[in-house]
């Protein structure tokens, strides 16, 4: 059994929540990041509606994490590695002037608040299928 296995189920169920919740949000209004950040509406919504939707099946991969902790490593390491790049070409738009600092808001809720708990869970799913291995 992992470590931290009840944590682990809650943080999931939470990240999965949050996931779904932030992909309908988006998907019904494609434009409300740009307002937040006073840029000018996008030309294509439809796109920014697709990352919504890809956010919120995210949303159900988390999901299947919190249903079985000691499986599911492989979902949430390709979801780590997401909140890592997101930050870095966020980074890149707004160090090269192309989006404003503001927007930075969406890698805080998307993206770092989830590295620590995420790296702690790949942690202990790498200490449940690696237990010969020193800490």
């Amino acid at each position: 059994m992992i470590p931290r296995r009840k944590f682990h189920r809650l943080l999931f169920t939470l990240a999965g929540i949050y996931n779904i919740a932030w992909g309908i949000f988006t998907s019904l209004d494609p434009q409300w990041l740009f307002r937040f950040s006073k840029m000018p509406d996008i030309n294509y919504p439809e796109i920014f509606q697709c990352l919504g939707m890809v956010i919120a099946l995210y949303g159900l991969l988390y999901w299947e994490i919190a249903r079985l902790p000691e499986q599911n490593w492989p979902i949430a390491a390709v979801g780590l590695l997401g909140k890592i790049l997101g930050p870095i070409g966020m980074t890149y738009m707004i160090t090269t002037h192309q989006w404003p600092p503001k927007i930075m808001i969406l890698c805080l809720t998307n993206d770092l608040i989830w590295w620590l708990p995420f790296a702690l869970y790949l942690h202990d799913s790498y200490k449940t299928h690696h237990p010969s291995t020193p800490p």
